[in-house]
């Protein structure tokens, strides 16, 4: 039961990440998942340059580009 809630639970954008275009963006959450971290590390990671600046999507709204997201992973 405990598997069906944490499967409901993952982003749908972590879902799909690999069908995503590279223009596309994701939040913090995605990149938290995709790079096995906290939030806050994300922020930490974006602020010292380990990962790209996220983009103001709008007044509430950040997000990391998916393609620059690639080249991290790919390097890792």
């Amino acid at each position: 039961m405990q598997n069906v809630a944490a499967k409901e639970s993952i982003p749908d954008a972590l879902k799909h990440f690999d069908d995503l275009p590279d223009s596309a963006y994701v939040r913090e959450p995605v990149v938290a998942a995709l790079l096995s971290c906290s939030g806050v590390t994300v922020w930490r990671m974006s602020s010292d340059g380990r990962l790209p600046k996220p983009r103001k999507l709008s007044g509430r709204v950040t997000g990391w580009n998916v393609g620059a997201l690639r080249q991290i992973l790919q390097a890792a």
